[in-house]
């Protein structure tokens, strides 16, 4: 079974990334994940950063076009 980094967020609660394959390196600087339900619609996207201290909880830092 692969590795899931929980995003622990109000607008994505309970949603699960699969981070399987990614480097050490993918998992601690976070990402920026397509998203519908946006600031910006379909296309939008919703960056995610590890959470300080506990960087297994990626937390919602804000939405990008």
């Amino acid at each position: 079974m692969g590795s899931v980094v929980p995003a622990v967020v109000v607008q994505l609660d309970g949603m699960l990334l699969d981070v399987t394959g990614w480097t050490v390196e993918e998992r601690t600087t976070g990402a920026m994940l397509v998203t519908e339900i946006g600031a910006y619609g379909p296309g939008g996207r919703a960056d995610h950063e590890p959470r300080l201290g506990t960087p297994d909880r990626w937390d919602w830092q804000g939405d990008v076009p």
